[in-house]
């Protein structure tokens, strides 16, 4: 039987490439009975029901890496999170939770910084200081210079990667320049609120020359911070590690604690205040979701 991985889905009908070619595949009426519904990412066995026309239907989805609901995609290895460095201002508390997701999920993540030519260097530099002792790779990208295209290439080669971030930042520029031929429409940045229209349609998997997938990611923006407690969440900030176990009290949460090394580590400008900041917005967050569980 042959195999293959489903690149898109639209109407019920799923595009799956494998090495015999090309195929649109329906699915057997028992995965709706049991509420599965193949995703983009997805790596099938399927039947060829007629080899002109390059149709057939999948027989069974194998198990999944991972998976989201929004955007529904699997079998992600890299989550590429954009940040632009104006037009719109970076949400740093966005892209905490999207890097929060990525670890959560055994997802490696990329912080692009997009839209370099707008600004003076000194404040890309600002913004990298924010990542740069996660140990998240950092790629700085403008569409006018084309600067990172060629480390971003790098970074991707032989993954399968999601695009994330909040509208108008680039993230189909990015990927229209990265293929061979504008697969997505480029939305215009509404210059009355300085954020960006929605213009794509679907989820679809794009093959990459240098080896590797990308994804388009509509709707990736609404990220809810559940799935971690909140007394765990200190983990998911990797530059607060050489301090947690410094703090006076075992368990420390780093929010209002004496003797708390993460703090002082802010104040001396050893963890960036910015990163800290969204660290202590989503451990209230977290806290109140659980705090809200029985009530």
């Amino acid at each position: 039987m042959p195999e293959g991985l489903i690149i898109k889905g639209v109407g019920g009908f799923y595009q799956v490439e494998s090495r015999e070619g090309f195929y649109e595949c329906r699915i057997r009426g028992i995965f709706r009975k049991k509420g599965i519904t193949p995703l983009p990412g997805d790596y099938v066995d399927f039947t060829i029901t007629d080899d002109k026309k390059k149709e057939g239907w999948i027989e069974e989805i194998r198990q999944r890496r991972n998976f989201f609901n929004r955007p529904p995609v699997a079998n992600i290895n890299r989550l590429a999170v954009v940040l632009a460095a104006a037009q719109p201002a970076p949400d740093f508390l966005l892209a905490d939770k999207l890097i929060m997701s990525a670890v959560l999920n055994d997802i490696e993540p990329i912080i692009i910084i997009n839209k370099t030519d707008l600004v003076e260097c000194g404040i890309v530099d600002e913004i990298e200081k924010v990542y740069i002792k996660t140990g998240f790779p950092i790629v700085k990208m403008s569409k006018i210079t084309m600067e990172g295209y060629d480390l971003l290439r790098e970074k991707l080669k032989g993954k399968c990667t999601v695009f994330a971030g909040q509208s108008g930042v680039g993230k189909s520029t990015i990927l229209n320049n990265m293929i061979s031929s504008s697969l997505m429409e480029t939305g215009e940045v509404s210059k009355k609120i300085k954020r960006g229209k929605h213009t794509t349609r679907h989820v679809q998997l794009i093959s990459l020359d240098c080896g590797g997938y990308v994804v388009d990611t509509p709707g990736f923006s609404l990220v809810s911070p559940d799935g971690v407690h909140y007394e765990e969440l200190s983990w998911m900030y990797p530059e607060f590690e050489k301090y947690q176990s410094l703090c006076r009290f075992n368990g420390c949460n780093h929010i209002k604690e004496p003797g708390c090394s993460v703090k002082n580590a802010v104040s001396t400008g050893e963890i960036p205040e910015t990163r800290y900041e969204c660290y202590k917005r989503i451990y209230e967050e977290l806290k109140e979701l659980h705090e809200k569980r029985y009530e």
